[in-house]
């Protein structure tokens, strides 16, 4: 049901690694050195569906400050050997964050950790990130002999060095360093290499011309998909055919929908599905359903559903909703977007369906989550509370809850309340604005969020809001 390095939801592990608010209540509860296992495990071993969205950094941090836990995991895991072998961001990523947060609360040794891991280490970008946002001009400036001396003074180390100014997503270091004597032609020369190459960029463009008409369009997403199978160059083509085709090109798009070629055919069914014309439904329903279509052209067709506005494609979603294929899923997630009153029995049979065979973790549950939600759908509360016990994206949690809040009474005084510690700051803003206050715990946890720098704007704002004088 879940990846292998999540633990089970009933324990203290696989609530910290899921970012739960219960997770932060049963790790204060529990044996300190268990807890900071628990904690130190779920830091060092990224147990994130997609790392790179989901939050976790801000929530470890405050339980390491509750649990008064030391950095020396941390610090084992950072300069561990591995670190020259492995360079993903992955491994490190979160550990870095999570420093960066600790530093912004004070953890003098957070920020040397930083100093030190980004003048050693690999992915001595983030920690640079870091740093730029919580350190003084004076810690910044002792790293610069070091990452510069990263890119030797040949012709591919400026190089390096070009881009590693242009592209850097925190531009405070590289300015404070550029304004001293030591470095700043050097820095100056990569600055205006970095603006050189832009410009290169902006003068080579790849794409259609114009005075190009549909059919070259369409060769030129098909010569894409040719010379670089994972180019979604179907996408560009289409927008250019949307600049370009005439009533009088209907005929050759319907022929590259039907029959032609997968990019091409994937350009004028995205063309036609936005334009809504009378044939689109039924080209998507044979390009998904022929056995001999391609993974690519599949997806492709199904996005080109999934972006259509018009009743037509309700109408239709009600007669494919039944079916227990992709396209079928597609009809129920479009129903959950679009549909009305009459379509709930669809939605919710789609969701208890989606989570009977593929789990809690499935991708086609976020739109039926949040449908079943935007529908009212009551009697799906005891599905969605599963949902919101075992999935291992915060993101579908949090989703997960906002449906709860509109389908199950008994929200306020259950789930909202562990809610308030979520890893996830829409989650949180949620729960400030419907957790029952009856709660001593609540109250208390309302006002440390209130307090609290680190947190996010939104959320202080729905917690100002229960505490206001027309609470």
């Amino acid at each position: 049901m879940f990846d292998p390095d999540i633990a089970p939801s009933g324990t203290l592990l696989g609530l910290l690694q899921r970012g739960r608010g219960d997770g932060t209540l049963h790790a204060l509860a529990a044996p300190r050195a268990e807890a900071l296992a628990a904690l130190n495990d779920s830091v060092l071993r990224d147990p994130r569906r997609d790392w790179q969205v989901e939050n976790r950094s801000l929530y470890y941090a405050r339980l390491y400050m509750q649990l008064d836990g030391g950095l020396e995991e941390i610090e084992r895991h950072l300069f561990h050997p591995d670190d020259l072998v492995d360079t993903g961001e992955e491994r490190t990523g979160l550990a870095l964050a999570v420093l960066g947060h600790l530093a912004a609360y004070g953890r003098d040794a957070a920020r040397l950790l930083l100093r030190g891991y980004a003048a050693a280490g690999s992915n001595w970008r983030w920690a640079l990130d870091e740093l730029a946002l919580r350190d003084d001009d004076a810690g910044l400036m002792t790293l610069a002999p070091a990452v510069l001396a990263r890119f030797p003074g040949t012709e591919e180390g400026e190089a390096e060095l070009a881009a590693a100014v242009r592209d850097a997503f925190e531009p405070r270091p590289w300015r404070l360093w550029a304004e001293d004597p030591r470095y700043a032609a050097r820095l100056a020369a990569a600055g205006e290499q970095g603006s050189f190459d832009r410009w290169q960029r902006q003068l080579r463009p790849r794409g259609p011309r114009p005075g190009w008409s549909v059919t070259e369009i369409l060769q030129w997403a098909q010569e894409g998909r040719e010379r670089e199978p994972e180019e979604r160059r179907h996408l560009a083509a289409a927008r250019c055919l949307g600049a370009v085709a005439g009533p009088e090109d209907r005929p050759e798009l319907l022929r590259a929908a039907r029959s032609g070629p997968d990019a091409a055919r994937a350009a004028a069914l995205h063309h036609l599905a936005e334009r809504g014309d009378a044939e689109a439904l039924d080209l998507i329903e044979a390009a998904v359903c022929c056995p001999l279509s391609s993974e690519p052209l599949v997806a492709a067709a199904l996005a080109s559903f999934a972006r259509m506005q018009d009743v037509p494609a309700v109408v239709r979603a009600r007669d494919w909703a039944a079916r227990a294929d992709r396209l079928g899923a597609a009809a129920a997630a479009m129903l959950a977007r679009r549909g009305g009153p009459r379509d709930t029995e669809l939605v919710l049979a789609a969701l208890r369906r989606t989570v009977r065979e593929e789990g809690p973790d499935a991708e086609a549950l976020w739109e039926l989550v949040d449908g079943t939600g935007r529908l009212g759908v009551g009697c799906a509360a005891p599905v969605l509370r599963h949902i919101y016990r075992e999935t291992s994206s915060s993101h579908l949690r949090g989703r997960a809850a906002a449906a709860l809040a509109a389908t199950d009474p008994g929200f306020a005084a259950g789930f909202a309340v562990e809610c308030l510690w979520d890893c996830e700051e829409t989650t949180r803003e949620l729960a400030a604005r419907h957790a029952a206050t009856g709660d001593d715990r609540v109250v208390e946890q309302l006002r440390r969020l209130a307090a609290d720098p680190a947190e996010e704007a939104e959320v202080q704002t729905a917690v100002r809001s229960r505490f206001g004088p027309e609470a």
